[in-house]
């Protein structure tokens, strides 16, 4: 830069191009980040984490290094959040719904059977409603950079096949630590038990749990057919995850640092949903193939399951907040050309 001024100084032509270049790159800083997420590697959510610090590192001429902490190293998800309100950690990816602990509304993503495809999730959550819910985060010392996606959850015991409503009485399942869902496999005649991820492989190797819901990708990914005999495809949540970062960072970064880390996670939304949708399809028959016996619910079977967990969804519609709520359903029936 000291070359080119002096050039200028001495009436030597510069290109317009090379002086806006040098301002604009120095704007950069060196950073190092540290991205956590519950999932092990090879999971979508893990291959989406790679994805933006392989953008972020070529956006920044590697100035800005996101060192992975995948599988739960640094914590659960709840853990990891506190630590991100805190600044020890500076992202993570996880399930939105477990933000209702901090801010009320992100409750109303929770919902069981809410979406019908994850294209109809990406409209309302990468739209207004979406936007709504993130902007409610800075106060909790907490901001959004987009949504990924982990998908349809889906049911699976070790003690017998579910085929009914009937079937999942009594059952001992492992749900996330978010109220939803608790009271969401309660309502269904289970007894929910919240645990971090984390846990789960062992409460269902010991005994501690009889069965857990999932994404049919998080089955394979933790192995959970090593310790599970039996899958249920309920599809009865979405879960849109959302990626955060600690406002305590954030503040300290400058707009152009922002706009590069906030484009790097909007392209790897982009391919961490393409991946996560391309597993799904596969996914189920390559849990057929480890063994475990497989059900499809019948569609009576399924409203069955719907109108269980009616009165849940209008209990916790009025503790989220019926403007939220409305608001939902309002982008839920655009995307659905209503």
């Amino acid at each position: 830069m000291l070359n080119r001024l002096m050039k200028i100084a001495m009436g030597v032509a510069v290109p317009l191009v090379l002086l806006a270049a040098g301002p604009a790159m120095a704007e950069i800083r060196e950073h190092q980040i540290k991205f956590a997420a519950a999932n092990n590697k090879g999971h979508p959510q893990v291959t989406g984490m790679e994805k933006f610090a392989e953008l972020v590192a070529a956006k920044s001429d590697g100035k800005i290094e996101v060192k992975l902490f995948p599988g739960g190293v640094l914590g659960g998800d709840v853990q990891t959040v506190s630590a991100l309100q805190g600044g020890v950690i500076e992202m993570t990816v996880l399930n939105a719904g477990i933000l209702a602990g901090n801010v009320k509304q992100f409750g109303a993503v929770d919902l069981p059977f809410l979406f019908n495809s994850g294209e109809e999730a990406d409209k309302v959550m990468d739209g207004p409603f979406g936007t709504s819910l993130m902007e409610l985060l800075p106060n909790t010392g907490l901001v959004g950079l987009g949504y990924w996606e982990l998908g349809f959850r889906n049911l699976t015991n070790n003690r017998h096949a579910v085929t009914k409503l009937e079937d999942i009485k009594g059952l001992k399942i492992r749900t996330i630590q978010s109220p939803i869902p608790i009271e969401l496999f309660n309502s269904l005649g289970a007894n929910a038990v919240p645990l971090p991820y984390t846990e789960l492989y062992t409460a269902l190797e010991t005994g501690t749990v009889d069965g857990q819901e999932n994404p049919a990708a998080n089955i394979l990914n933790a192995k959970f057919y090593e310790v599970q005999k039996y899958m249920t495809v309920t599809r009865h949540q979405y879960n849109p995850q959302i990626v955060l970062i600690s406002k305590k960072f954030w503040d300290g970064l400058n707009d152009e640092e922002k706009a590069l880390l906030q484009s790097a996670a909007t392209e790897a939304r982009d391919y961490q949903r393409k991946v996560s949708r391309e597993l799904d399809a596969k996914a189920i028959a390559d849990i057929k193939a480890t063994g475990m016996e497989v059900t499809e619910l019948t569609p009576e079977e399924t409203q069955k399951l719907r109108d269980a967990v009616k009165p849940m969804i209008d209990k916790f519609s009025a503790e989220i907040g019926a403007d939220t709520v409305a608001a939902l359903f309002k982008q839920l029936d655009a995307a659905r050309g209503q």
